[in-house]
């Protein structure tokens, strides 16, 4: 293993990353630190054809291929080799890789103050009938084999280069997971969508971390199966900003690869972030094809505040004190203390904007079950104007917007 950047990351053989003694010789005669980076090719370029060709000639190693989503691959370079791949005539740009996370805070009532209780398509009544919609989490992958949720099991992907499968070693993607779909059968706890069919998409490690080359590897897996996948969760961030659109990403390939998912129809839904920061300078948060979503501190289920808070200080029905805000945010849902599914069939109780974003991507699940033909700008606006005002503001909201708060119960 090698630490880079303040992440533990393992030298794996994925997608002929295998060095030959050869590219020994030459990355020996580059020299340098080996450094990850995101190599985008012009289009009409194969990347599975040329990847290793390119990077082996000077001494790196391929990481993931791209070919859905994004047309390119992410590779170990040397500085210098960096400089030298970048000026070959298939390259389009590259980029440095850089480290993400989980966007947990610390730990639901959100099924109630969202009102999925009231939804004809949720019907939660105890008994198991499933929300016919297929949901992606982006994240640290799912318990597998959790009782109380719908996993995909053929569905399942593994992008993170330092884990063997799909299978949740952190307990955040499961925990997002039961927000979104937890079955409704009288056991354990409920989603917004019950029985939403799961598909898990690692891309965090078993610390929640990862980088931006492996989060490019899950949108470019969901984009290539957008045809059965309706809506995508991301409850991750890292630094960023959104200097661009989806005619031009300025240089920056995870855009890039959200712009060609979302065009392939997949609604995506992210989490603010957890810095009480403005949410411009996070991405995907700031990107303006997602839905972005703020938390709400809530300790009941019901507006109005007075609530005692529970598993953490904050103020019953107002903007959490730790949330991220800003023009990019485009609904607030429930993010504190929310008890959803964990690890090993279990349960716990967690905070964050990682927690509220789940609350929207089911709420978007709910309105693509009964308009399977809507756009992910059309599920985004129906969701902005099925949500309220009913809320405590101003509070710890620093941007002087008041978010809609996420309400499913006429979906």
């Amino acid at each position: 293993m090698r630490r880079r950047m303040g992440v533990v990351v393992a030298a794996c053989a994925v997608a002929g990353a295998t060095v030959a003694p050869a590219q020994v010789a030459a990355a020996d005669t580059l020299g340098g630190e080996l450094d990850s980076y995101i190599v985008v090719l012009k289009d009409g370029i194969d990347a599975a054809s040329v990847a290793q060709q390119q990077v082996g000639a000077l001494g790196g190693t391929v990481g993931h291929v791209y070919s859905s989503a994004l047309n390119g691959y992410s590779a170990e370079l040397t500085s210098l080799a960096r400089q030298q791949l970048a000026a070959n005539p298939a390259v389009d740009y590259i980029q440095a890789d850089t480290p993400v996370r989980s966007t947990a805070q610390s730990t639901p009532t959100g099924i109630d103050r969202a009102d999925a209780d009231e939804s004809p398509t949720a019907a939660i009544d105890g008994v198991d009938e499933r929300v016919d919609v297929d949901v992606a989490v982006i994240d640290t992958g799912a318990d597998l084999d959790h009782p109380d949720l719908n996993i995909y099991r053929e569905g399942a992907k593994n992008c993170s280069l330092l884990s063997l499968s799909a299978n949740d070693e952190h307990g955040h993607g499961t925990h997002v997971a039961g927000t979104v779909g937890a079955i409704d059968d009288a056991n354990g706890v409920v989603g917004m969508a019950p029985g939403a069919r799961i598909w898990p998409v690692k891309v965090l490690n078993a610390l929640g971390a990862g980088f931006t080359s492996d989060v490019i590897c899950g949108i470019d897996y969901v984009a290539a199966n957008a045809d059965q996948i309706e809506v995508a969760n991301m409850s991750l961030g890292g630094s960023g900003s959104d200097d661009g659109n989806c005619g031009n990403t300025d240089g920056d390939a995870q855009h890039q690869a959200i712009c060609d998912a979302v065009d392939a129809g997949v609604t995506f839904v992210v989490a603010a972030g957890n810095d009480a920061e403005d949410a411009k300078d996070f991405v995907p948060a700031a990107y303006d094809e997602v839905i972005t979503v703020s938390a709400l501190a809530d300790f009941n289920g019901q507006p109005g505040g007075g609530a005692e808070p529970t598993c953490r200080s904050d103020v019953d029905d107002t903007f959490a004190d730790f949330s991220n805000y800003g023009e990019d945010v485009d609904l607030i849902a429930p993010g504190v203390c929310i008890e959803s599914t964990w690890l090993y069939g279990d349960y716990n109780t967690i905070s964050g904007t990682s927690m509220a974003s789940p609350h929207v991507a089911g709420g978007a699940a709910l309105y693509k079950a009964n308009n399977p033909s809507a756009s992910p700008e059309q599920v985004k606006q129906a969701l902005q104007d099925a949500g309220t005002t009913d809320w405590t503001w101003p509070s710890e909201d620093q941007d002087g917007i008041q978010e809609k708060l996420l309400n499913v119960s006429t979906f």
